[in-house]
């Protein structure tokens, strides 16, 4: 048989472990964010008839549609992303679902787009999305969403940049443009400012002037309008410019009304102004949005494009549902996020999933290699068991090196003797003999699970970028110095976690602490006990 070139399509990656790994853990806490902000899971099918994903996302969208013709003869197409399913999902079960349904969903989706930096034909959409009501409160808790998700995945100097469509409708209003499609067409030109800038939006625009009503006068009543986006303004100031440009259009100082209702809810949501920017350049190139419309963007890669985008659709669902129905939502581009986080070299490499290796000293230490293995795993530290028992140390200590495991179990026939075993930090080459029966607290004292899954985690480094990624729930904590011995002992209410690990020291004693612990208590009088217990017993030297 002829040899088959190994190779993969254009526009597409394979994500081998070194990436899958970190990429696995990047999905899991937006999953915990999704799910601490009340959403359910939902999952849908990749292929779709075509006539369900058709005249919904607009022209430049389904030119992008992977199409076909099924075994079957049935016209199909792959999902060019998942607001369109959830749409037929809402409506074909209409009767079974609450009002308002909060789902997300996390799965691929497909576009046949040129590839380029970041962007791939096949990719991933992480989306939350609130349907049934038109309260601004869901636009403002996708905006809060958007800011948690960012702050879970440890990314710095983002911005949040939002719109509302309802300001081009104000804007048709005041340039005279009667036909529908000419002013879609012109939304869409806007859409492209970011890739193409002022002279290739202009360009476009330029082949509109004389249909549908749209002048001269008119475009460039489309680039006064636009350049409200430029200038060192706050975003209050930045809605009062807005609302005195489309002043007379009832459309226009409603948006306005909308942006400045849904950014002081963002506000009071936790949301930090800093992380805002009210930014009339963002259309959005799908047809459906009718309101809110946001993209999220890093400022230390300009040019890269959003990374989490989304807004509202109150007319998509009745396409299918025969009313109306509200909705709103907003999506995380994870492989994009992911390629920024790896030009930006902020993405965590990882060769396994798991903390530790136990190695097979002999054959006939096997059984204590595996009572080791066994007893990690229950306790549920990710615990990977060397293979092959014939294999020497030195090699399994190269495999450990080279897949980069914190720590590595040794258990030989001394170890064995004497009821103990040696366990080896990999990262200082330190080696410790310790009791059998001590082995999990060993490990979970020299370990910080990356997820802290188990609700609690060990030894992370004092560091305001790690204290970011703990969860906003409530419990205890324990700050602890460079010889492991505890400083501090403190407790937390419900959603002041990190804050209170944060200001748990004053300046001149946070210069001692080196790691601390953490453990999620979900009743703050539990909490506030168990830290007056921990601090009896553990006497910490800092009141």
């Amino acid at each position: 048989m002829a040899r088959i070139e190994p190779r993969i399509l254009k526009g597409f990656r394979d994500y081998l472990p070194e990436v899958m790994i970190p990429r696995t853990r990047l999905l899991r806490r937006i999953a915990d964010v999704f799910e601490r902000f009340g959403f359910d899971p939902l999952d849908t099918p990749s292929i779709e008839y075509a006539e369900i994903l058709l005249g919904k996302a607009g022209p430049e969208a389904e030119k992008l549609f992977y199409r076909f013709e099924d075994q079957g003869g049935r016209d199909v197409a792959l999902r060019y992303e998942l607001t369109i399913s959830l749409a037929r999902v809402v409506a074909q079960y209409k009767g079974e679902l609450p009002r308002p349904f909060k789902r997300y969903q996390m799965g691929p989706v497909w576009r046949a787009e040129s590839p380029a930096r970041g962007r791939f034909r096949e990719f991933w959409q992480c989306d939350v999305d609130i349907v049934g009501t038109d309260s601004l409160l869901a636009d403002a808790e996708c905006l809060a969403v958007d800011h948690a998700v960012m702050r879970a995945l440890n990314v710095p100097n983002y911005v949040i940049r939002f719109n509302n469509r309802k300001l081009f409708r104000g804007l048709q209003a005041r340039i005279g443009v009667s036909d529908q499609g000419v002013m879609d067409a012109v939304m869409r030109a806007v859409d492209k400012f970011d890739k193409v800038g002022e002279k290739g939006v202009r360009e476009e625009l330029l082949q509109q002037v004389g249909n549908g009503g749209f002048t001269d006068a008119g475009l460039s009543l489309v680039f006064d309008f636009l350049k409200l986006a430029e200038g060192e303004y706050s975003n209050p100031q930045r809605i009062e410019q807005l609302a005195a440009f489309l002043k007379g259009s009832e459309l226009g100082e409603r948006g306005c009304a909308e942006l400045r209702e849904v950014y002081e809810s963002a506000l009071a949501l936790g949301v930090p102004d800093e992380a805002l920017r009210i930014d009339p350049t963002i259309v959005r190139g799908l047809d459906y949005y009718t309101g809110t419309v946001f993209e999220t963007f890093l400022r230390d890669l300009p040019g890269f494009g959003s990374v989490m985008s989304g807004g509202r659709y109150d007319g998509l669902i009745g396409l299918f549902a025969g009313e109306e129905i509200p909705a709103v939502g907003i999506s995380v581009g994870i492989d994009r996020l992911i390629s920024a986080l790896e030009e930006l070299k902020l993405l965590p490499k990882g060769q396994s999933t798991a903390a530790v290796l136990v190695t097979i000293f002999a054959p006939e230490t096997q059984g204590y290699s595996l009572r080791a293995a066994s007893m990690l795993r229950r306790a549920g530290v990710p615990t990977e068991l060397y293979l092959d028992t014939r294999a020497k140390l030195g090699k399994q200590l190269k495999y450990a090196a080279k897949r980069g495991f914190p720590l590595v179990v040794i258990a030989g026939p001394e170890e064995e003797k004497e009821g103990v075993v040696s366990l080896r930090n990999m990262a200082s080459g330190e080696q410790m003999r310790i009791p059998a029966s001590q082995l999990v607290q060993a490990v979970q004292d020299n370990y910080a699970d990356p997820d802290g899954r188990a609700g609690r985690s060990w030894d992370w480094e004092f560091r305001d970028d790690m204290i970011d990624r703990v969860p906003q729930v409530g419990g205890v904590y324990l700050l602890r110095n460079a010889q492991h011995e505890v400083l501090k002992c403190g407790w937390a209410a419900y959603g002041k976690l990190p804050e209170a690990i944060r200001a748990g020291v004053t300046p001149e004693q946070r210069e001692q602490v080196k790691t601390f612990d953490w453990y999620e208590v979900r009743d703050d009088r539990l909490s506030e006990m168990l830290a007056a217990f921990m601090i009896e017993k553990l006497a910490p030297k800092f009141d």
